[in-house]
Protein backbone atom coordinates (compact mmCIF):
# COMPACT_ATOMS: atom_id res chain seq x y z
CA UNK A 1 0.00 0.00 0.00
CA UNK A 2 1.53 3.16 -0.76
CA UNK A 3 1.99 6.66 1.31
CA UNK A 4 -1.05 8.56 -0.09
CA UNK A 5 -3.65 5.17 0.70
CA UNK A 6 -2.31 4.63 3.87
CA UNK A 7 -2.98 8.21 5.12
CA UNK A 8 -6.47 8.18 3.38
CA UNK A 9 -6.67 5.19 5.85
CA UNK A 10 -5.75 7.18 8.92
CA UNK A 11 -7.67 10.06 7.98
CA UNK A 12 -11.31 7.98 8.19
CA UNK A 13 -9.78 6.41 10.91
CA UNK A 14 -9.24 9.56 13.24
CA UNK A 15 -12.73 10.67 11.29
CA UNK A 16 -14.76 8.16 12.56
CA UNK A 17 -13.59 8.56 16.02
CA UNK A 18 -14.06 12.40 16.26
CA UNK A 19 -17.51 11.82 14.83
CA UNK A 20 -20.65 12.45 17.43
CA UNK A 21 -23.22 9.88 18.34
CA UNK A 22 -26.63 12.12 19.46
CA UNK A 23 -28.82 10.30 21.58
CA UNK A 24 -31.99 10.98 23.17
CA UNK A 25 -32.92 10.20 26.84
CA UNK A 26 -36.22 10.49 28.49
CA UNK A 27 -36.61 11.58 32.25
CA UNK A 28 -40.35 9.68 32.44
CA UNK A 29 -42.07 10.43 36.01
CA UNK A 30 -45.02 9.60 37.38
CA UNK A 31 -46.12 9.63 41.36
CA UNK A 32 -47.85 6.67 42.74
CA UNK A 33 -48.60 6.34 46.54
CA UNK A 34 -46.93 9.22 47.48
CA UNK A 35 -44.01 8.22 45.68
CA UNK A 36 -42.23 10.15 42.81
CA UNK A 37 -41.10 7.29 40.14
CA UNK A 38 -39.39 7.64 37.39
CA UNK A 39 -39.73 4.88 33.87
CA UNK A 40 -36.58 2.83 33.71
CA UNK A 41 -35.38 -0.29 31.61
CA UNK A 42 -32.88 -3.11 32.12
CA UNK A 43 -32.21 -3.57 35.71
CA UNK A 44 -33.79 -0.27 36.67
CA UNK A 45 -30.55 1.36 36.13
CA UNK A 46 -31.15 2.63 32.92
CA UNK A 47 -33.36 5.41 31.58
CA UNK A 48 -35.28 5.17 28.16
CA UNK A 49 -32.84 6.24 25.49
CA UNK A 50 -31.63 5.41 21.98
CA UNK A 51 -29.87 7.40 18.80
CA UNK A 52 -31.38 10.40 16.98
CA UNK A 53 -31.90 8.71 13.41
CA UNK A 54 -32.39 9.70 9.29
CA UNK A 55 -36.24 8.17 9.65
CA UNK A 56 -37.13 10.58 12.86
CA UNK A 57 -39.34 13.49 11.76
CA UNK A 58 -37.72 15.27 14.79
CA UNK A 59 -35.95 15.25 17.80
CA UNK A 60 -39.36 14.74 19.83
CA UNK A 61 -40.87 12.12 17.18
CA UNK A 62 -37.57 10.49 17.45
CA UNK A 63 -37.77 10.26 21.52
CA UNK A 64 -41.09 9.38 21.70
CA UNK A 65 -40.55 6.18 19.03
CA UNK A 66 -37.52 4.86 21.41
CA UNK A 67 -39.40 5.25 25.06
CA UNK A 68 -42.87 3.55 23.24
CA UNK A 69 -40.37 0.91 21.21
CA UNK A 70 -38.77 -0.22 24.75
CA UNK A 71 -41.46 0.70 27.36
CA UNK A 72 -44.61 -0.17 25.33
CA UNK A 73 -45.56 4.02 26.98
CA UNK A 74 -46.62 6.08 24.83
CA UNK A 75 -45.31 9.89 25.78
CA UNK A 76 -48.02 13.06 26.67
CA UNK A 77 -46.19 16.22 28.04
CA UNK A 78 -42.36 16.56 27.16
CA UNK A 79 -39.85 19.56 27.48
CA UNK A 80 -36.41 19.46 26.35
CA UNK A 81 -33.80 19.32 29.60
CA UNK A 82 -30.51 19.63 28.79
CA UNK A 83 -27.94 18.72 26.18
CA UNK A 84 -24.88 16.57 27.79
CA UNK A 85 -21.85 16.17 25.43
CA UNK A 86 -19.10 16.32 28.36
CA UNK A 87 -16.45 13.82 26.86
CA UNK A 88 -14.62 12.96 30.08
CA UNK A 89 -18.05 11.81 31.66
CA UNK A 90 -18.77 8.63 29.78
CA UNK A 91 -16.28 6.26 28.96
CA UNK A 92 -16.78 5.28 25.83
CA UNK A 93 -14.60 5.14 22.38
CA UNK A 94 -17.29 7.45 20.27
CA UNK A 95 -17.87 10.79 21.75
CA UNK A 96 -21.62 11.17 22.81
CA UNK A 97 -24.12 13.94 22.21
CA UNK A 98 -26.95 13.25 24.47
CA UNK A 99 -30.13 15.26 24.47
CA UNK A 100 -32.29 14.74 27.50
CA UNK A 101 -35.93 15.43 28.20
CA UNK A 102 -38.61 15.49 30.74
CA UNK A 103 -41.95 13.70 30.28
CA UNK A 104 -44.55 14.09 33.00
CA UNK A 105 -47.50 11.12 33.04
CA UNK A 106 -49.35 8.69 35.02
CA UNK A 107 -48.37 5.30 35.66
CA UNK A 108 -52.07 4.30 35.37
CA UNK A 109 -51.43 4.78 31.79
CA UNK A 110 -48.52 2.60 31.48
CA UNK A 111 -48.28 -0.68 28.88
CA UNK A 112 -47.07 -3.55 31.14
CA UNK A 113 -43.77 -4.22 29.28
CA UNK A 114 -41.17 -7.19 30.80
CA UNK A 115 -38.35 -4.85 29.69
CA UNK A 116 -39.12 -1.37 31.94
CA UNK A 117 -40.45 -0.83 35.29
CA UNK A 118 -41.41 1.85 37.98
CA UNK A 119 -38.49 3.35 40.28
CA UNK A 120 -38.61 5.51 43.18
CA UNK A 121 -36.42 8.47 42.21
CA UNK A 122 -35.38 8.41 46.03
CA UNK A 123 -33.43 4.94 45.05
CA UNK A 124 -30.78 6.79 43.77
CA UNK A 125 -31.12 9.79 45.51
CA UNK A 126 -32.07 9.02 49.03
CA UNK A 127 -30.81 12.29 50.50
CA UNK A 128 -33.18 14.06 48.70
CA UNK A 129 -36.41 12.52 50.56
CA UNK A 130 -36.65 15.02 53.71
CA UNK A 131 -40.64 14.33 53.93
CA UNK A 132 -39.60 12.57 57.41
CA UNK A 133 -37.00 15.05 58.34
CA UNK A 134 -32.80 15.72 57.37
CA UNK A 135 -31.64 11.80 56.78
CA UNK A 136 -29.08 10.75 59.01
CA UNK A 137 -26.25 10.05 56.37
CA UNK A 138 -26.56 13.74 55.42
CA UNK A 139 -24.62 14.59 58.83
CA UNK A 140 -23.09 11.26 59.61
CA UNK A 141 -21.57 10.64 55.86
CA UNK A 142 -21.99 13.48 53.48
CA UNK A 143 -20.27 16.27 55.53
CA UNK A 144 -17.22 14.81 57.21
CA UNK A 145 -16.39 13.29 53.43
CA UNK A 146 -17.32 16.73 51.91
CA UNK A 147 -15.41 18.78 54.22
CA UNK A 148 -12.30 16.40 54.00
CA UNK A 149 -12.36 16.45 50.24
CA UNK A 150 -13.19 20.56 50.45
CA UNK A 151 -9.94 20.61 52.75
CA UNK A 152 -7.87 18.09 50.29
CA UNK A 153 -7.10 21.46 47.66
CA UNK A 154 -4.11 22.52 47.94
CA UNK A 155 -5.13 26.36 47.43
CA UNK A 156 -6.53 28.29 50.04
CA UNK A 157 -8.71 30.00 47.70
CA UNK A 158 -10.57 26.61 46.25
CA UNK A 159 -10.73 25.26 50.11
CA UNK A 160 -12.98 28.33 50.72
CA UNK A 161 -15.12 28.05 47.48
CA UNK A 162 -15.26 24.08 47.66
CA UNK A 163 -16.76 24.66 51.73
CA UNK A 164 -19.14 27.57 50.75
CA UNK A 165 -20.56 25.31 47.77
CA UNK A 166 -20.84 22.27 50.08
CA UNK A 167 -22.64 24.29 52.80
CA UNK A 168 -24.93 26.27 50.53
CA UNK A 169 -25.81 22.76 48.53
CA UNK A 170 -26.50 20.50 51.58
CA UNK A 171 -27.34 22.77 54.27
CA UNK A 172 -24.73 22.91 56.13
CA UNK A 173 -23.85 25.96 58.66
CA UNK A 174 -27.12 26.44 59.34
CA UNK A 175 -27.86 27.42 55.73
CA UNK A 176 -31.52 26.26 54.92
CA UNK A 177 -32.17 23.41 52.37
CA UNK A 178 -32.81 24.45 48.98
CA UNK A 179 -34.63 21.58 47.27
CA UNK A 180 -34.11 23.03 43.78
CA UNK A 181 -30.43 22.27 44.59
CA UNK A 182 -30.97 18.47 42.99
CA UNK A 183 -28.43 18.50 40.40
CA UNK A 184 -26.02 20.71 41.76
CA UNK A 185 -25.71 18.17 45.03
CA UNK A 186 -25.21 15.35 42.54
CA UNK A 187 -22.34 16.82 41.03
CA UNK A 188 -20.36 17.53 44.17
CA UNK A 189 -20.79 14.38 44.80
CA UNK A 190 -19.45 13.55 41.97
CA UNK A 191 -16.63 15.94 41.97
CA UNK A 192 -15.75 14.59 45.01
CA UNK A 193 -15.76 11.01 43.75
CA UNK A 194 -18.45 10.00 46.68
CA UNK A 195 -20.43 8.37 43.52
CA UNK A 196 -20.12 5.51 41.84
CA UNK A 197 -20.66 6.68 38.41
CA UNK A 198 -16.83 8.80 39.28
CA UNK A 199 -15.57 6.63 41.66
CA UNK A 200 -15.66 3.69 39.33
CA UNK A 201 -13.09 5.65 37.64
CA UNK A 202 -11.08 5.77 40.39
CA UNK A 203 -9.47 3.55 42.99
CA UNK A 204 -11.19 5.95 45.76
CA UNK A 205 -13.26 5.40 48.88
CA UNK A 206 -16.54 3.52 48.24
CA UNK A 207 -19.74 5.92 47.24
CA UNK A 208 -22.48 7.19 49.39
CA UNK A 209 -25.76 5.77 49.58
CA UNK A 210 -27.51 5.66 46.26
CA UNK A 211 -28.38 3.59 43.46
CA UNK A 212 -26.01 3.74 40.43
CA UNK A 213 -26.78 4.41 36.70
CA UNK A 214 -24.96 3.54 33.36
CA UNK A 215 -23.08 6.50 32.20
CA UNK A 216 -24.55 9.70 32.84
CA UNK A 217 -28.24 8.81 33.68
CA UNK A 218 -28.27 9.57 36.79
CA UNK A 219 -26.73 12.89 36.27
CA UNK A 220 -29.67 13.38 33.98
CA UNK A 221 -32.26 12.14 36.43
CA UNK A 222 -30.82 14.49 38.77
CA UNK A 223 -31.01 17.60 36.21
CA UNK A 224 -35.13 16.27 35.50
CA UNK A 225 -35.72 16.51 39.18
CA UNK A 226 -34.35 19.96 39.90
CA UNK A 227 -36.30 21.34 36.66
CA UNK A 228 -39.59 19.87 37.55
CA UNK A 229 -39.37 20.79 41.50
CA UNK A 230 -38.27 24.14 40.95
CA UNK A 231 -41.46 24.25 37.65
CA UNK A 232 -44.49 23.51 39.84
CA UNK A 233 -43.78 26.48 41.75
CA UNK A 234 -44.39 28.97 38.73
CA UNK A 235 -46.57 26.60 36.41
CA UNK A 236 -49.56 24.32 36.71
CA UNK A 237 -47.24 20.95 35.62
CA UNK A 238 -48.19 19.11 38.63
CA UNK A 239 -51.84 18.49 37.25
CA UNK A 240 -50.42 16.41 34.12
CA UNK A 241 -49.32 13.73 37.09
CA UNK A 242 -52.82 14.21 38.89
CA UNK A 243 -56.06 12.09 38.02
CA UNK A 244 -58.79 13.62 36.29
CA UNK A 245 -60.62 14.41 39.71
CA UNK A 246 -58.53 14.17 43.12
CA UNK A 247 -58.77 15.59 46.62
CA UNK A 248 -56.93 18.63 47.72
CA UNK A 249 -55.22 15.63 49.94
CA UNK A 250 -53.57 14.34 47.34
CA UNK A 251 -52.56 16.83 45.53
CA UNK A 252 -50.76 18.05 48.38
CA UNK A 253 -48.86 14.72 49.13
CA UNK A 254 -48.10 15.01 45.51
CA UNK A 255 -46.56 18.07 45.24
CA UNK A 256 -44.80 16.95 48.60
CA UNK A 257 -43.78 14.12 47.17
CA UNK A 258 -41.93 15.64 44.38
CA UNK A 259 -40.29 18.47 46.80
CA UNK A 260 -39.18 15.54 49.46
CA UNK A 261 -40.67 18.29 51.51
CA UNK A 262 -43.50 18.89 53.83
CA UNK A 263 -46.16 21.58 53.29
CA UNK A 264 -47.56 23.29 55.70
CA UNK A 265 -51.56 22.43 54.77
CA UNK A 266 -53.67 25.75 55.48
CA UNK A 267 -51.29 27.90 53.26
CA UNK A 268 -51.01 25.14 50.61
CA UNK A 269 -55.13 25.55 50.43
CA UNK A 270 -54.83 29.33 50.37
CA UNK A 271 -52.02 29.43 47.49
CA UNK A 272 -54.52 27.37 45.41
CA UNK A 273 -57.21 29.50 45.68
CA UNK A 274 -55.59 32.50 45.51
CA UNK A 275 -54.42 30.90 42.11
CA UNK A 276 -57.93 29.72 41.04
CA UNK A 277 -56.06 26.71 40.12
CA UNK A 278 -59.09 24.07 40.74
CA UNK A 279 -62.62 23.62 40.56
CA UNK A 280 -65.28 21.14 42.72
CA UNK A 281 -66.59 18.36 40.29
CA UNK A 282 -69.79 18.36 42.67
CA UNK A 283 -68.73 14.74 43.62
CA UNK A 284 -66.76 13.50 46.61
CA UNK A 285 -65.08 10.76 47.98
CA UNK A 286 -64.75 8.08 51.32
CA UNK A 287 -60.97 6.31 49.88
CA UNK A 288 -59.17 8.63 52.17
CA UNK A 289 -61.37 7.81 54.97
CA UNK A 290 -63.04 9.49 57.74
CA UNK A 291 -65.29 12.19 56.34
CA UNK A 292 -66.13 12.29 52.49
CA UNK A 293 -63.81 14.94 51.13
CA UNK A 294 -64.74 16.90 47.97
CA UNK A 295 -63.64 16.18 44.91
CA UNK A 296 -61.36 18.51 42.00
CA UNK A 297 -60.46 19.28 38.97
CA UNK A 298 -57.48 21.02 37.27
CA UNK A 299 -59.54 24.62 35.81
CA UNK A 300 -57.64 24.75 32.12
CA UNK A 301 -59.23 28.21 31.55
CA UNK A 302 -56.07 29.50 34.06
CA UNK A 303 -53.43 28.54 31.35
CA UNK A 304 -55.57 30.99 29.31
CA UNK A 305 -55.87 33.86 31.76
CA UNK A 306 -52.35 33.60 32.16
CA UNK A 307 -53.26 34.06 35.73
CA UNK A 308 -50.33 31.37 37.10
CA UNK A 309 -47.33 33.46 38.41
CA UNK A 310 -44.37 32.41 40.23
CA UNK A 311 -44.74 31.51 43.91
CA UNK A 312 -42.57 30.01 46.86
CA UNK A 313 -44.21 26.41 48.32
CA UNK A 314 -45.71 27.13 51.79
CA UNK A 315 -42.88 24.93 53.11
CA UNK A 316 -43.27 23.05 56.29
CA UNK A 317 -41.42 23.70 59.17
CA UNK A 318 -38.35 20.89 59.89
Amino acid sequence: MDDQAKGTRKRRAAGKADTAKVDLTAVVVAVSDNEPCVLTIGQGDTLPSGPLALEHRSLQSGLRGWVEEQTGHPLGYIEQLYTFADRDRVELEQRIISISYLALTRKEHATASSRSGWQSWYEYFPWEDQRAGIPPMVGDIFQPRLIEWADGADDRAIRRERRRRVAIAFGFDERPWNEDLALKRYELLYEAALVEEASRRSNLAPPVPGKSMVADHRRILATGIARLRSKIKYRPVVFELMPPAFTLLQLQRTVEALAGRLIHKPNFRRLIEQHELVEETGETTTETGGRPAKLYRFRHAVLEEGQVAGAKLPLARA
